[in-house]
């Protein structure tokens, strides 16, 4: 099923709520109308990469604080 770009605004908005501490995003639709469905992929997935390397950066942080 190919998601509309209006779901994918929906996804990016959601993704980007998923930040503690930073208030509800909301995008005007109209800002994002000149960008393909490839482009607003793109921003997905560059948001993901980015909340995948700092759940990574995290642990590598806590793990100093392990007792062996």
């Amino acid at each position: 099923m190919e998601s509309t770009k209006e779901q994918l605004i929906t996804d990016i908005e959601n993704l980007l709520n998923r930040y503690e501490g930073v208030g509800a995003t909301h995008i005007n639709p109209e800002l994002l109308q000149f960008m393909d469905r490839q482009t607003l992929l793109s921003i997905i997935d560059s948001i993901l990469r980015q909340q995948e390397k700092t759940n990574e950066s995290n642990v590598e942080w806590l793990e100093q604080f392990k007792q062996y």
